[in-house]
């Protein structure tokens, strides 16, 4: 076997690794557990932990570590005059495979809805309606930003798209152009899925936006006189509509404050362009390392292209049989 034949079978065999990789990833069982505090007196928090975890019952008597201004008695939260107000920090859940709703309603009605992982075993509770002000719009903006880039870097969906684009969109003015209208469009539907002006069923979004990988990989090996070649934002658009509905799901899935809702979804968009904007500059810069190398695979980027597209027809095939499975 020759060295270039020997190179081609160990990206063929790191593709599959990778596929192997994501399947065996999403078939962990997750355990379900739920805290939930409610008010029932001004300040004062009852508390309610459940999980299904035999050994969580067993090893962990305080799920959470609570704002320095409350004090907590038994199942009783005291948080006086301040109100629920501060981080709200699972440090066992750190590293976990495991997942917490969380629960807090207040006794004028508000509620605070949050799902915590072992990547982010935290949250923050910004006040009600009566104490929300400027001074709590900071901690909005810090928590659903972070939440927003997170969500994009750990996105490998998202990040196979962006990436496909980037290789396929060569011009720096176009390649503007095919984000810029990316942005838009995801921005539309996230913000119209999250506010219940739009909804569509999570698998079949999943499965398009798998899909759209698939055609962007496939137009990155086609000649230049394709649709996607000379309109590349046209493609990005139609195709950002539905990442917007993706981004939604996840973004439902963590939570909202009821009472802060545009703010949390400005936020959380404004993180995942900033992540995405990361993204594409790392990219960018490893592309210009790559065409320093002297003597580099002329297949180089076309295993790399194929890849990518064979760990998406997988996430495709994967996703599509889970519509008929439910």
């Amino acid at each position: 076997m020759t060295r270039g034949q020997a190179l081609r079978v160990t990206a063929v065999r790191l593709a599959f690794a990778l596929l192997l990789t994501t399947g065996h990833a999403r078939s962990h069982s997750i355990d379900s557990s739920s805290l939930t505090l409610t008010e029932v007196a001004d300040g004062r928090f009852v508390v309610h932990w459940q999980t299904t975890s035999a050994t969580l019952k067993r090893e962990l008597t305080q799920p959470a570590v609570y704002p320095k201004s409350c004090q907590l008695h038994g199942v009783e939260l005291d948080c006086g005059s301040m109100g629920l107000v501060g981080s709200i920090e699972l440090p066992w859940l750190k590293g976990s495979e495991s997942r917490v709703m969380v629960h807090i309603d207040w006794r004028d009605g508000s509620r605070l809805t949050r799902v915590v992982d072992g990547r982010s075993p935290s949250l923050v509770a910004y006040g009600i309606p009566a104490s929300s002000g400027l001074r709590y719009l900071k901690p909005v903006a810090i928590d659903y930003t972070r939440l927003g880039i997170e969500h994009i870097l750990t996105g490998f969906d998202h990040l196979l798209f962006v990436l496909a684009i980037t290789i396929l969109v060569r011009s720096g003015k176009r390649l503007v152009a095919a984000i810029t209208a990316f942005t838009v469009a995801h921005s539309l539907t996230l913000a119209a899925t999250v506010f219940g002006w739009f909804w569509l069923p999570s698998a079949p979004v999943e499965t398009a936006i798998a899909l759209s990988i698939v055609l962007v990989c496939a137009e990155c090996m086609r000649p230049a006189d394709s649709l996607t070649h000379r309109a590349p934002w046209l493609v990005t658009f139609a195709f950002g509509l539905l990442h917007g509905m993706g981004f939604a799901s996840a973004l439902l899935a963590i939570g909202l404050p009821e009472k802060h809702v545009p703010s949390a979804l400005l936020f959380f968009n404004v993180g995942v362009e900033l992540g995405q904007l990361a993204a594409i500059a790392v990219f960018i810069a490893l592309g210009w390392l790559v065409t320093r190398i002297e003597r580099r695979p002329a297949w180089l980027g076309r295993s790399f292209v194929y890849a990518m597209g064979t760990t998406a027809a997988f996430w495709s095939i994967e996703r599509g049989l889970s519509i008929f499975a439910r």
